[in-house]
């Protein structure tokens, strides 16, 4: 999406010459900006009665605001689509999608919105749960029946999209044992018993991020493929340039580590510069849990061919042919007396130097590479939420989360984490309060952060995060991206353990966002507001 303001200050710095400044309040930012995820979901699911899932069937409404906000309309609200079967093996999926324009702010990406991805997971894993009630089937038993199989990977939607790989009984089976599964559901019964209301949800997604391939994906005619360029300099030090924007992710440290990794030198010695067009290569951005994935990847090619033309100096330095040289511990060496060797530092300090190079070689250890990645990767993940739930107030306080992701390799586990931590405190607010609430005529009442609500350290307890780690078979290094997975996965399964609380009041499902008015509805049977634009 493009906003409204970018255009409006490009053009009047273009018009005055000088910088200009886009300044919104947070009543003006929550009225104008895009929102995401006003979506009216139906679905059906068909499955035998040993609880074996056939068929999924969506209808969707799609409220798109006023205008598309959308550089493709067309094209990447149907993200919808390559996901919304989950993670299980289905026969057959049919999803229709109908977009209509209202007198709102334009429907499109918000904050880790994951575009999409979101909706349909939290579609079909309720319509697991529900299954699973009708059948009388603990809902873990019957996800472990339907979930693909490592043997079937790369597996082919019904959609048409493939999933690169993974091990998805093996997540869900580290979640339960996390969880301790078995004592929770005896707790609950105890609990239950005492008149005290617990849920247990659980929600397993696939995410697919990392956009995007050219035969497939583009903004208005332009690929979705990013660039590196990376120059190493006579000192040993490196220089990257990405085509992607931080926004807190800490690429500077996670890029600089697949560099670091791929010429033997400290990730210290890495600059990496990104946000300054006059210096970095053309890319599309950031977004859609695509960095590693993407840019990363290229960072990892340019670094390949430094260390490759660095092997075409090295055996001028030893006076040797380049096929008699193997990368060993950070070094080219020499076959048969790796005593002999040079670290990427000697090898650029001789680049420049009066060496004599063979033939047609070029001094110097810089490269550049673009990246067309040649499919989506796909992350995922098993979750698990215990909520109690006060039936007086409608109260809902999430005591666990349990996460378990898989986004392949991962470079720097430390920041993985923090991008869970903070996807988990999204999903809990997406579930239990955050709306965009509109009047009949269109105005928004929920103008500060006193109407929308925001999740802080009281709402969210401390995850248990687990991992299993299936590398991408396509990814130079085997990474699958994390940014928007908890944000996919969480939603549901709050949602989940709240109707699981709730069971006994016969309650069967209640709409986001589950805020305390919306769940005292649903105890009394009385029916829950839907009429609201969730952000």
């Amino acid at each position: 999406p493009v906003y409204p303001g970018y255009l409006c200050v490009i053009a009047a710095s273009m018009a005055t010459g000088r910088p200009v400044k886009w300044v919104e309040d947070r009543a003006e930012n929550l009225m104008s900006t895009t929102f995401a995820r006003d979506y009216h979901m139906h679905g059906e699911i068909a499955a035998t009665a040993d609880g074996e899932i056939l068929a999924l069937r969506a209808k969707v409404l799609a409220d798109h605001g006023a205008f598309n906000a959308a550089a493709q309309p067309s094209k990447f609200p149907a993200g919808f689509f390559h996901i919304f079967t989950g993670s299980y093996q289905t026969r057959a999926a049919y999803c229709e999608v109908t977009g209509v324009f209202t007198n709102k702010a334009p429907g499109g990406v918000a904050y880790s919105c994951s575009f999409r991805i979101t909706e349909a997971v939290y579609l079909v894993e309720r319509l697991t749960d529900m299954l699973s009630r009708e059948l009388g089937m603990d809902p873990a038993e019957l996800r472990m029946r339907n979930l693909l199989r490592p043997e079937q990977f790369p597996y082919t939607t019904p959609a048409g999209w493939q999933y690169d790989s993974g091990d998805y009984p093996r997540a869900l089976r580290l979640a339960l044992d996390m969880a301790g599964y078995d004592e929770l559901r005896r707790e609950q019964a105890e609990r239950r018993a005492r008149g005290e209301y617990m849920g247990i949800g659980l929600s397993f997604f696939t995410e697919g991020v990392g956009a995007g391939p050219r035969s497939q994906m583009d903004i208005l005619g332009l690929a979705m493929a990013d660039g590196a360029d990376l120059r190493v300099h006579p000192t040993g030090k490196a220089v990257l340039a990405v085509s992607v924007q931080t926004q807190g992710q800490g690429h500077e440290t996670t890029f600089a580590q697949l560099v670091a990794n791929e010429l033997g030198i400290s990730p210290d010695d890495v600059d990496v510069v990104h946000g300054d067009t006059d210096r970095t290569p053309f890319g599309l951005g950031t977004y859609g849990s695509r960095s590693t994935p993407v840019s990363g990847a290229a960072a990892v090619v340019a670094a390949t061919r430094v260390r490759d033309r660095a092997r075409v100096v090295a055996a001028a330095m030893l006076e040797v042919a380049a096929d008699d040289l193997e990368w060993l511990d950070g070094k080219w060496r020499v076959r048969g007396d790796p005593d002999l060797g040079f670290g990427i530092a000697e090898i650029a300090q001789a680049a420049h130097s009066t060496l004599e190079l063979p033939a047609g070689v070029e001094g110097h250890l810089d490269a550049s590479a673009v990246y067309n990645p040649p499919n989506l990767t796909f992350p995922f993940g098993a979750y698990i939420c215990v909520t109690d739930v006060d039936p007086g107030t409608g109260e809902v306080r999430v005591r666990r989360f349990i996460a378990v992701d898989d986004c392949g390799v991962r470079i720097n586990p430390m920041i993985v984490e923090g991008q869970v931590h903070r996807g988990l405190a999204d999903g809990i607010g997406i579930a239990l309060m955050q709306s965009i609430v509109f009047d009949e005529t269109g105005n928004c009442l929920s103008g500060s952060f006193m109407d929308y609500l925001l999740p802080t350290s009281l709402e969210c307890p401390s995850p248990e995060l687990g991992e299993t780690v299936t590398p991408s078979p396509h990814h130079p290094v085997g990474a699958k991206g994390i940014g928007e997975s908890a944000t996919v996965g969480s939603p549901a399964a709050v949602v989940n353990s709240v109707v699981d609380a709730l069971a006994p009041f016969g309650v069967v499902h209640a709409d986001m966002p589950l805020t305390p008015g919306n769940v005292w509805r649903a105890i009394q049977g009385r029916p829950v507001r839907t009429d609201l634009s969730l952000g």
